[in-house]
């Protein structure tokens, strides 16, 4: 298989990881927030408030990369012949994992991506971050040596592996049917942020278009940084770390390079420095990630490949984004929210729960 697909091999997966990284510093030169070139949790936060789910005003835009990570998975999957509608387990559970998952990882800020990101750029914040966040996939592994399993998915109609991914390009239209006037919070059906980091962003094509090429490659090597995390304790199988460590190194040297590496734990850009709830925040989203099988990039990636599963827990970090801000539990750079504390034990107890009901072993 993998002398057919060579980004699947070592070397493969390597050079994605690095393409990853360089990508998501070039988003951040033509304009997304520092730190945040590519976020899946924060940018399906700001679809979210595009959308109007939640009201909180500098966090609302309809980012393309989320639509393009999406397409360029799909155009992947179609032409490798991978395409399959799937799907049927346990897309309830999938949904409120989703959920659990945006709302920890928004007590820390930022996805797995993200952190990796904040690390290259110097905020040293991250490294709890990263920690809570391998401590909530070694959680994960102790289920998964108790045979925990959502089920198998099975075979579905077209229309259901194509309704995400035609969902992705409705908001592709809708972004340019009612692009942002300049100064004005609301174009038509859309939200748009005139200040904060939802006010940041690359151009629409632009972005658009590395997101496809992120995704058509990460659909090819099966990057995933939980399944990275996840393959290192279990088996001690440093593939997709490696790729992990690309994005790492290869951000860190473009951002070193061109003046954007700001080492510290103070005055980091969509960062707070309260080191216990970004350690604990990530390990909730951790064990989300792990329980649902993949992070939230993965998850993006499967959805594109005609995964219902994949699109059903996207679906539940975009609700779970809209509720964190309704609710109060989202972070910012003052620190985590009124209800952040609750909102991480909640959903980490949540998890364990889901964990033991689906283990085999008693």
């Amino acid at each position: 298989m993998n002398g057919r697909n060579p980004f699947a091999t070592t070397g493969g997966i390597i050079v994605v990881g690095a393409i990853i990284g360089l990508a998501a510093i070039l988003l951040q030169k033509l304009g997304n927030p520092a730190n945040m070139g590519i976020c899946v949790a924060c940018f399906e936060r700001d679809i979210a408030g595009g959308l109007g789910l939640h009201r909180a005003g500098i966090v609302q835009y309809i980012r393309p990369e989320i639509i393009g990570l999406v397409l360029g998975s799909l155009a992947a999957a179609l032409l490798s012949g991978e395409f399959r509608p799937r799907g049927g387990s346990s897309p309830f559970i999938r949904f409120v994992l989703g959920m659990i998952a945006a709302m920890g990882a928004l007590v820390f800020l930022g996805c797995p991506w993200r952190a990796v990101l904040r690390l290259a750029g110097g905020d040293f914040n991250a490294i709890l971050g990263l920690a809570g966040l391998a401590a909530g996939v070694g959680v994960g592994t102790f289920f998964f040596k108790r045979g925990y399993s959502l089920g198998s998915s099975v075979k579905q109609s077209a229309a259901s592996g194509w309704l995400f991914p035609l969902l992705m390009v409705g908001l592709l239209v809708m972004l340019f049917a009612f692009p942002q006037v300049q100064g004005e919070a609301k174009s038509g059906l859309l939200f748009y942020s005139v200040k904060g980091p939802g006010s940041m962003h690359a151009p629409v094509l632009a972005s658009l278009g590395i997101a496809m090429l992120i995704g058509a490659l990460a659909q090819r090597s099966r990057f995933c940084t939980m399944g990275a995390i996840r393959d290192l304790i279990l088996f001690r199988y440093a593939h997709l770390f490696l790729g992990l460590l690309a994005m790492l190194a290869a951000a860190f040297i473009a951002n070193y390079f061109t003046g954007s590496f700001n080492p510290g734990f103070i005055k980091q850009p969509v960062a707070h420095t309260d080191g216990l709830w970004n350690f604990l925040g990530m390990m909730t989203a951790g064990l989300a990630f792990a329980l649902a099988g993949g992070c939230p990039g993965r998850q993006l990636f499967m959805a594109g490949e005609g995964d219902s599963d994949a699109a059903t827990f996207a679906l539940g970090m975009i609700a779970g984004a809209a509720m964190a801000h309704n609710f109060g539990t989202a972070s910012s750079g003052a620190g985590i929210g009124a209800y952040g504390i609750h909102a991480t034990l909640i959903g980490f107890a949540i998890c364990l729960f889901i964990g033991f009901a689906h283990s085999k072993k008693a």
